[in-house]
């Protein structure tokens, strides 16, 4: 469907013209008029309908619940500001200089 465009703004429009303009609008949509999408239009559809999420990062995230003590998480967070950093992305840093070396972490 195409849209004419009026020479006046609606606002300016005089009851019966802007009844006219609008007329298109009082009809109720009909399935007729319209056509089965493109592949390439249902691709389009798709990604426009999924949900915004995260991005995928290596195999996913899975949510977890942790048990913190109060004053860590604390610190934590802290650093975390100061680094500018979310505090997930902290712990997954932290967590990875661990796994990459374990002789970080003291007995005791």
């Amino acid at each position: 469907m195409t849209r004419k465009q009026s020479k006046k703004h609606y606002d300016q429009m005089t009851a019966s013209e802007l009844a006219k303009a609008t007329s298109q609008f009082d009809q109720e949509m009909v399935v007729d008029h319209s056509r089965e999408l493109t592949p390439a239009e249902q691709s389009r559809w798709q990604r426009a309908r999924r949900k915004p999420g995260r991005p995928r990062v290596g195999d996913g995230v899975q949510v977890i619940s942790v048990s913190l003590e109060k004053g860590l998480l604390s610190r934590a967070d802290r650093l975390a500001k100061k680094l500018q950093l979310p505090r997930t992305q902290l712990i997954a840093l932290g967590l990875e200089a661990l796994l990459e070396n374990p002789s970080l972490v003291q007995d005791g």
